[in-house]
C-alpha cells in the first residue's frame, strides 16, 4: 500500500509539472507567433509606397530583421532613416515598444532634410497605423542618440560607408555601443567590398570590407555575434565606375548600359549583428 502511495503521489507531481509546463509553453509560442503575424502586416500594408515594396527582393526586410532578432516590444533606434524605406516596417511593428528614428541635423536646404520633414509628416497623419513613432535630432559630428543604457537594438542601413568618407564612424561606434543596454544588438547592413579593398578604394567607392566595419565596432567595445548572407548579391562584382552608385536604386551609368545593371540588381550587402557585452 505504501509504495501504491508513493507511485500516486509521484505520478501526482509529474501531472503538475507537466500541466506547469503545458502552461508556460503556450505564451512564448504566441509572442513568437504574435511577432511573425506583425512584421507579417507591417510588411504587406498598403501604408508602405508601392516603390519601397518593389525594392524587398533586394533588400530581404523580414529577413534582415529576424535575423537582428527584432521583437514588438523593443525600444529600436534607426540611425539616420532619410525616406523611411524601414521606418514605414518597424514604426507600425514597433507600436507595442518604441521605435525612436535618429536624425541627423542637416541644412535646412539639404535634401535629408526634406526626405525627414516628409517622413514624420506622413507617419504623423496616420496615428492608427505608425503609432507614435519618436525623433530624435543629434550633431552628426558628436553623435548622441539618447539616454545611455536606453536602447535595445540600434540599427543601421547603408550608412557606414557614408562615416567613413567623413571620417565620424569611430564616434557612431561609440554612440552606438553608450545609448544600448548590455546585451543590445547592433545591427548593421553596408555594401560590402571585395577582402584587401584599401580604404581610398572603399571612400571613393561606397563599398566596405567586413573587416572594417567589424574593427570599427569591435573598438567600440561590441562582440560580433553573427555574420548573415541574406542581402548578399553575387552577381554584383563591386568594380564600376560610378561605384556603388551606379547601380540600383542611384543607377548612375550610361544610358545603353541600363539593362545591363539592372540585371544586376542592387549591391552585394554584408549583414552583421553585434552584441554590447
Amino acid at each position: 500500500m505504501k509504495n501504491l502511495s508513493l507511485a500516486l503521489l509521484a505520478a501526482a507531481l509529474l501531472a503538475a509539472c507537466s500541466t506547469a509546463a503545458e502552461k508556460t509553453a503556450p505564451p512564448a509560442a504566441q509572442h513568437d507567433a504574435h511577432a511573425e503575424d506583425a512584421l507579417a502586416a507591417a510588411l504587406s500594408s498598403p501604408a508602405r509606397s508601392a516603390q519601397n515594396r518593389a525594392r524587398d527582393v533586394y533588400r530581404h526586410p523580414q529577413q534582415t530583421l529576424q535575423f537582428f532578432g527584432i521583437s514588438p516590444t523593443q525600444t529600436v533606434i534607426e540611425i539616420s532613416p532619410a525616406g523611411g524605406w524601414y521606418s514605414e516596417i518597424l514604426a507600425p511593428y514597433l507600436r507595442a515598444g518604441r521605435y525612436v528614428g535618429a536624425l541627423p541635423k542637416v541644412r535646412a536646404e539639404s535634401p535629408y532634410q526634406r526626405l525627414h520633414s516628409e517622413l514624420q509628416a506622413k507617419m504623423a497623419q496616420d496615428p492608427a497605423h505608425f503609432g507614435q513613432p519618436h525623433w530624435h535630432s543629434y550633431d552628426p559630428r558628436n553623435p548622441v542618440l539618447g539616454e545611455a543604457s536606453s536602447a535595445d537594438a540600434v540599427l543601421t542601413f547603408r550608412n557606414v560607408h557614408n562615416w567613413v568618407a567623413a571620417g565620424s564612424a569611430d564616434a557612431y561606434f561609440k554612440a552606438f555601443f553608450e545609448v544600448l543596454k548590455p546585451g543590445g544588438v547592433l545591427g548593421v547592413v553596408d555594401h560590402r567590398a571585395k577582402p584587401g579593398t584599401d580604404l581610398e578604394a572603399m571612400k571613393k567607392s561606397g563599398y566596405l570590407t567586413e573587416a572594417l566595419v567589424i574593427e570599427y565596432a569591435t573598438r567600440a567595445g561590441f562582440r560580433l555575434d553573427a555574420k548573415s548572407e541574406v542581402n548578399a548579391n553575387p552577381a554584383d562584382s563591386t568594380d564600376h565606375a560610378n561605384g556603388v552608385w551606379t547601380l540600383l536604386p542611384v543607377a548612375r551609368h550610361e544610358a545603353a548600359d541600363a539593362e545591363k545593371y539592372r540585371a544586376i540588381g542592387e549591391s552585394d550587402r554584408m549583414t552583421l549583428r553585434f552584441v554590447k557585452p
